[in-house]
C-alpha cells in the first residue's frame, strides 16, 4: 500500500499574513516562517508578506490569497491575548475558524500560526523562546502540505 507524506521542498510562491497588532512578537513569528521558507529552497522572490491590523483580519486576505490561484500555500500568523472582557473568545474563535474555511473551501494549505495565549509572555515563549517558534511550525507545515498535494496531483 503506496504511503505520501510531504517534505519541505514545494514548487511554487508562498503568501505570509502577519498582523500587525503584538507586532513585537509576530515579527519573530514571521522571521521563524521566513527561516522555514528559506531552509525549504523557496527563493526570497516567491514569498509575500502581506501585513493587515489585526488577528481578525487575518482571515479574510488569507482566504483572499488562497483564491487568487498565485499560492501554493499561506501562513497566517497573529498573537491574541486574553483579557478581561470576551474578545479574546470571539477573536481567536472566529479568526481560527475563517483561516480553516480558507483552506478546505480553496484546497490551498494555510499554515495556522495564530497564537491564542494568557499572557505576553506565554506568546514570546512561542516566538522563538523556549517553546519553539510557532510561526515556523506553521510555515512547515503549509509546505510540506502543500508538497503533499502537488505529490498527489503528479500521480
Amino acid at each position: 500500500m503506496p504511503e505520501f507524506d510531504g517534505s519541505l521542498t514545494v514548487t511554487g510562491p508562498v503568501a505570509i499574513v502577519v498582523a500587525k497588532y503584538h507586532g513585537r512578537i509576530t515579527r519573530r513569528l514571521l522571521d521563524g516562517a521566513l527561516e522555514a521558507c528559506q531552509e525549504a529552497g523557496i527563493d526570497a522572490g516567491a514569498v509575500d508578506v502581506q501585513w493587515v491590523d489585526g488577528a481578525f483580519e487575518l482571515g479574510v486576505v488569507t482566504t483572499a490569497s488562497a483564491r487568487s490561484g498565485r499560492y501554493v500555500a499561506v501562513v497566517a500568523l497573529g498573537v491574541v491575548i486574553r483579557g478581561e472582557t470576551p474578545h479574546f473568545d470571539f477573536v481567536a474563535g472566529e479568526t481560527a475558524a475563517a483561516l480553516g474555511r480558507a483552506a478546505t473551501e480553496t484546497l490551498v494549505p494555510v499554515g495556522f500560526g495564530l497564537l491564542t495565549c494568557d499572557t505576553v509572555a506565554q506568546a514570546t515563549a512561542r516566538a522563538g523562546g523556549a517553546s519553539g517558534n510557532k510561526g515556523r511550525e506553521a510555515a512547515e507545515a503549509a509546505i510540506r502540505t502543500a508538497a503533499l498535494l502537488q505529490r498527489m496531483a503528479n500521480q
